[in-house]
């Protein structure tokens, strides 16, 4: 029986273009992340290095850069938040049938953006149960340790959790742990037809 609902963020309620922080870093002859760019990126990812040193980091390696200019190119991937889906989520606050938790790979610059340019943020966040954002608790998806991190702390096994995610790495690394999952196709399929789409595992 599935006691707890796990969300990813981006492109499951926070609407993202993946390809355009890529695109914006082109402009300034940053044509694709090197293998240690992405190291770099999965470091800030997961709070082991600061916000202060991600700039330093691409500004000091491509002086063509400046601080604002990388912010924004950073912060480029996101696009806005469809009021239907915190509708969504307030009632399933509400109904209180299910813990709900937020588990996220988001970065300082990213959540800082969305405080200041979604308003609804908080009202948001105060659905959940619990907010786990990758660089505050210090792990990534798809590792299996930051599944293990929510069932753990949440006194789950894997079976009572069902959890739900756009990027087919991250939920088949839940799937590993015997957690049950919903690859969610941004675009094509929206959350809110959570009780739709997987009413099978849920009821």
């Amino acid at each position: 029986m599935i006691k707890s609902l796990v969300f990813d963020f981006g492109d499951v309620f926070l609407t993202l273009d993946k390809s355009a922080t890529q695109k914006n870093l082109q402009k300034f002859g940053i044509n694709e992340f090197s293998k240690d760019m992405i190291i770099k990126n999965q470091a800030y990812e997961m709070g082991l290095i600061s916000t202060q040193d991600i700039i330093d980091y691409y500004t000091s390696n491509f002086p063509q850069i400046d601080k604002l200019d990388f912010i924004h190119a950073w912060n480029s991937i996101l696009i806005d938040f469809p009021p239907h889906k915190l509708d969504f989520i307030q009632r399933l606050a509400e109904e209180k049938s299910f813990q709900l938790i937020l588990l996220s790979n988001t970065n300082e610059l990213h959540i800082d953006w969305v405080k200041e340019n979604i308003s609804f943020f908080n009202a948001f966040k105060n659905c959940f149960d619990a907010f786990y954002l990758s660089h505050e608790i210090e792990l990534r998806k798809p590792d299996q340790a930051i599944y293990q991190f929510v069932l753990d702390n949440h006194d789950l096994s894997p079976e009572q959790a069902l959890f739900i995610d756009d990027t087919k790495e991250n939920t088949d690394g839940a799937s590993q742990l015997g957690i049950k999952t919903w690859h969610l196709k941004a675009g094509e399929e929206d959350v809110v037809d959570l009780f739709k789409i997987k009413r099978d595992i849920l009821f």
